[in-house]
């Protein structure tokens, strides 16, 4: 029945209700993670400082060998974290982690939250139960603070990747939507972590951890698995293709007869019928002339001639059916289950690993090196991070990756010190597997090599960064110098004076007159002259450093850079 204007116009005017209904009820039940901030220790007004690196000399690993040096910094991840987004912003490959997993236990595995204002019956240090109603807001508070600074430390082309379980594998996947933007999930990757996992339920034996892989912007990069290796021989045709013809060129067959000539015709079975064009000349099991085949074949005339370049094989049987045999296989995207098949093993072998190393157990749960090394082939890097180092087993990963393939990663670690374990399980693991060791079988194992630069997170001043007052300022600048450093990797301190510092690399230079009082800056310039190589160079001023330039107009290898402000900008955007 036809409908009148005023009955259209009523129905208009209740879809408008009922969108503007529908608004309302988007605005006021917003989809998303939502949780209790909880603030940490140092979040208070009396511990937030201002940050900075301290290199513990007497623990650097020096080997001349043309390796890669690495960075080991013993602190809160926060503090290390904002020290690196002065240092590292938009720089790091790739991330992984594999944080406290929040199993509400109170074993060493526990999740420690250090909070001293929100719930004092929990003194600081003690770990959160399972069923506490905060639970969940203490482990996201945690680790939102933690990953919105690592984002901005990644490169363009970075991913993160981070191990969990089931006890916040929901909560950490929106998390991560919200700080990466669900656009940029690249996967979830399941790995089987135990072939014998403890009876701790009725319900389900856990094998499985998961891996859930972020991307800093979405890219169409393509991630490397393992390479196939085939026993066997592929089929060159397929029944459904279309009929074409392919020419194979002297030398590029292998045939079952050893010498002899095939005359053109239809040869193969009846029903994958293969037609010879012309006469085929064999010597020694090879076709010494030009011959063409016509049937339904998966490559054209370029594919096969980049293949036979490739070396792959061509094989023909006695029938003349054709197969090859790829000799160089690209790698292929990884699936996502991650186990034996990958050659990754489970944390009972790792668990192996560090008993074999130290004839004793000294962390729980560690992953295997098989593991870290899978994941880190994914893509190519530079430089990877892993702010909750552990065992430190992604250095170990990142040396024998680099030993196997040739590459010149180079890794970023930041573990607490926590019962000792930086110093005497992160750090001591990575000495051995550099310097040598003799195992707990007795056995003499050769080092990797490489080298590592270890630093303390300390702090200076009596402010935060956002109150910085000039006393603050300048003991940032006196105190900034291996900040600097790594920020240009220039590790290696080769002048230590009143007033100044100089750090160099083989090809670069830093050098920093950190000091309000220039007496000595005439004598600065003359070794910036003296060195030669390109020079960043960093000079205390209260405005934007142009007062310095005219004195290093001369100097075509220097850029001038000043301190503390640009630090105090970046610790303050994180403030915020």
């Amino acid at each position: 029945m036809q409908q009148t204007t005023e009955e259209l116009q009523l129905r208009i005017r209740e879809l408008e209700k009922e969108i503007t209904r529908l608004h309302k009820a988007v605005k006021e039940q917003r989809y998303g993670l939502h949780w209790l901030d909880v603030p940490e220790a140092f979040e208070t007004e009396s511990e937030n400082k201002i940050p900075i690196l301290e290199e513990v000399k007497d623990k650097n690993i020096v080997n001349d060998d043309g390796k890669p040096t690495h960075i080991l910094i013993e602190g809160d991840n926060y503090h290390a974290l904002t020290c690196l987004n002065y240092t590292h912003k938009g720089k790091i490959d790739v991330i992984y982690i594999d944080p406290p997993y929040n199993t509400g236990s109170t074993g060493k595995d526990s999740f420690i939250y250090k909070d001293k204002r929100v719930l004092n019956e929990y003194p600081d240090g003690t770990s959160v139960p399972k069923d506490h109603p905060l639970r969940h807001s203490y482990w996201l508070s945690f680790m939102n603070k933690r990953l919105e600074l690592a984002k901005d430390l990644l490169s363009d082309t970075g991913v993160i990747l981070i191990s969990i379980d089931d006890n916040e594998v929901a909560q950490l996947k929106l998390l991560c939507n919200k700080i990466f933007d669900e656009n940029n999930f690249v996967g979830q990757w399941n790995w089987f972590k135990s072939a014998t996992p403890p009876n701790l339920s009725h319900k389900i034996k856990k094998n499985i951890e998961y891996i859930l892989g972020y991307e800093k912007k979405k890219n169409n990069s393509v991630y490397q698995g393992l390479k196939k290796d085939s026993k066997s021989d592929d089929p060159i045709t397929k029944p459904q293709n279309s009929i074409k013809t392919l020419i194979f060129p002297p030398n590029s067959i292998n045939l079952k007869i050893r010498d002899g000539v095939i005359r053109k015709g239809i040869y193969g079975t009846e029903k994958f019928p293969n037609t010879l064009l012309n006469d085929l000349i064999v010597e020694n099991n090879r076709n010494i002339n030009e011959v063409s085949f016509e049937n339904k074949f998966i490559w054209l005339q370029e594919k096969l001639n980049a293949e036979l370049k490739n070396n792959t094989i061509i094989n023909c049987s006695k029938s003349l059916v054709l197969s090859y045999k790829k000799q160089n296989y690209s790698p292929e995207v990884p699936p996502n289950l991650i186990n034996e098949n990958v050659g990754v093993s489970t944390t009972e072998e790792a668990g192996k690993e560090l008993t074999l190393l130290f004839g004793d157990k000294v962390f729980d749960f560690p992953k295997p090196v098989s593991l870290i090394e899978y994941l880190l082939k994914f893509k190519q890097s530079s430089t990877v991070l892993d702010f909750f180092a552990g065992s430190g087993t992604t250095l170990h990963a990142t040396m024998k990756l680099n030993e196997e393939d040739g590459g010149n990663r180079q890794c970023l670690l930041v573990q607490m010190n926590e019962n000792g374990i930086c110093q005497n399980v992160t750090y001591e693991r990575n000495r051995m597997i550099m310097q040598g060791y003799t195992n707990s079988k007795g056995e003499k194992v050769e080092g990797l090599g490489n080298s590592l630069k270890y630093y303390r997170t300390s702090f200076v001043g009596k402010n935060n960064p956002t109150h910085a007052n000039d006393t603050d300022k300048v003991e940032l600048s006196h105190k900034a110098g291996y900040l600097l450093a790594l920020s240009e990797n220039t590790l290696n301190e080769t002048i230590t004076g009143k007033y100044y510092q100089v750090f160099e690399n083989e090809h670069s230079a830093t050098a920093i007159y950190f000091h309000e009082d220039l007496s000595e800056i005439e004598q600065f310039v003359a070794s910036v002259a003296k060195n030669g190589k390109q020079t960043a160079v960093y000079i205390f001023s209260w405005s934007n450093g142009e007062e310095f330039l005219p004195m290093f107009d001369h100097l075509s290898h220097v850029a001038i850079k000043t301190i503390p402000q640009p630090i105090l900008e970046i610790y303050r955007s994180i403030n915020k």
